[in-house]
């Protein structure tokens, strides 16, 4: 049964958080970073709502929930798009079976209510208008107000609100007033050899050690060379090539092996991502292969 609430007369009902399997590893300091930004350290004091950035890939909303499942308060995911509206964001009104308006609170209107942590993913995606609404949320007053449902909601003081942006050209440049209002920026490279094997491990733990170690080889040869390929490329490489070599339980050499293990690499590369990915995986095993031989 969906909980609800009433304010200022009006039945609002909650949205569950969410329960994801997310798991940040390595980068220990960025995880204290974000929880320093949400801290309170006097009775005058307020959280701040801090940006987390980077490329595609890089872990931020992992980071987020990480995060917030660190202070043991239930979390909210909020996916901004490019047609997200105010009402979006606050409280949407939807007909119920007997034909009569039920007002649902969003994510983010649940993680106010509840005391919990909201995390809008991508918000730069979002316009100037959405986030407007937003704007008296990330200041002193710490509420919202629905246009549809007609009241105010106030924040509850364990309310905590971050929102991850993509570093691409597909998104809104946030205006002053907003942009000033989301700080600090944290910002999320690409991870060190070791802390991306450890990534991999942990999202594949049922892949061999040698297929983890061609892909962390390919994506530390990309990165160098400033390809956009991230870790949750190389996890989506290692999964399909994996399949492919299962599918196919044939028993080969060793060297079969590693040969067949390059061309489903290859071909997952190709897939899921371009030509250019799926040369590197050819050049890091062939050479391979030939200092065996």
């Amino acid at each position: 049964m969906m909980e609800k609430i009433v304010i200022d007369g009006v039945e609002i009902h909650i949205s569950e958080p969410d329960d994801v399997p997310m798991t940040w590893v390595g980068q220990e300091e960025l995880v204290t970073q974000v929880l320093a930004a949400w801290l309170v350290i006097g009775d005058e004091d307020l959280p701040l709502y801090p940006r987390l950035v980077g490329k595609p890939g890089v872990g931020k909303t992992t980071l987020a929930y990480h995060a917030g499942r660190n202070l043991h308060l239930p979390v909210y995911l909020f996916q901004a798009t490019m047609d997200t509206r105010p009402e979006d964001l606050i409280i949407t009104p939807v007909i119920s079976d007997q034909g009569k308006i039920k007002y649902m609170a969003s994510a983010v209107v649940s993680a106010m209510i509840k005391g919990g942590v909201a995390i809008i993913d991508e918000g730069n995606r979002m316009s100037e208008k959405s986030w407007a609404s937003l704007a008296p949320l990330m200041d002193s007053r710490r509420y919202v107000e629905s246009i549809v449902a007609g009241i105010k909601v106030k924040a509850h003081p364990n309310f905590r609100l971050c929102t991850t942006m993509n570093d691409d050209a597909s998104t809104f440049e946030l205006p002053e007033y907003i942009h000033s209002r989301l700080q600090p920026q944290i910002y999320i490279d690409f991870p060190e050899r070791d802390e991306e094997l450890l990534i991999l491990k942990s999202n594949l733990p049922f892949a061999d050690d040698e297929i983890l170690e061609y892909v962390v080889e390919f994506l530390q040869t990309a990165h160098e060379a400033d390809e956009r390929y991230s870790v949750r490329d190389g996890i989506n490489i290692a999964r399909y090539a994996l399949k492919r070599l299962v599918e196919s339980s044939e028993r080969l050499t060793h060297a079969d092996k590693k040969r067949r293990t390059a061309e489903y690499l290859k071909e997952a590369a190709f897939m899921i991502l371009d030509t250019t990915a799926s040369e590197y995986f050819v050049e890091i095993v062939n050479d391979e292969i030939e200092f065996e031989e």
